[in-house]
């Protein structure tokens, strides 16, 4: 059964699996790979080859509704990331489709 939702954790076990370096040492690679990832992205926009390109949105502030109680309330202005995924990588998906 294929899960929807991928943990880190998941990610360890495999890199672990598949590379054969210890967990601890898998744990380790994957966090500081995602530093690096997070430190690009507050540098500048990141793009990885043949990957994707994430960048910095700038959300500005809103008026937001609860859907249970109809209050209103507002949402503040906020940074957000978002994933452009590559030409390749979306050809590669679309392919197994």
């Amino acid at each position: 059964m294929i899960r929807k939702n991928l943990t880190k954790k998941d990610i360890i076990k495999d890199l672990a699996f598949k590379t054969g370096f210890p967990f601890i040492y898998s744990k380790k690679l994957l966090s500081d790979l995602i530093e690096i990832i997070i430190q690009n992205i507050k540098n500048n926009n990141l793009i990885l080859k043949n990957i994707g390109s994430f960048k910095i949105i700038y959300k500005k502030e809103r008026m937001g509704r609860n859907p249970k109680n109809k209050q209103k309330f507002i949402i503040s202005a906020r940074k957000s990331v978002s994933f452009g995924p590559s030409k390749k990588l979306s050809n590669q998906i679309n392919e197994f489709l």
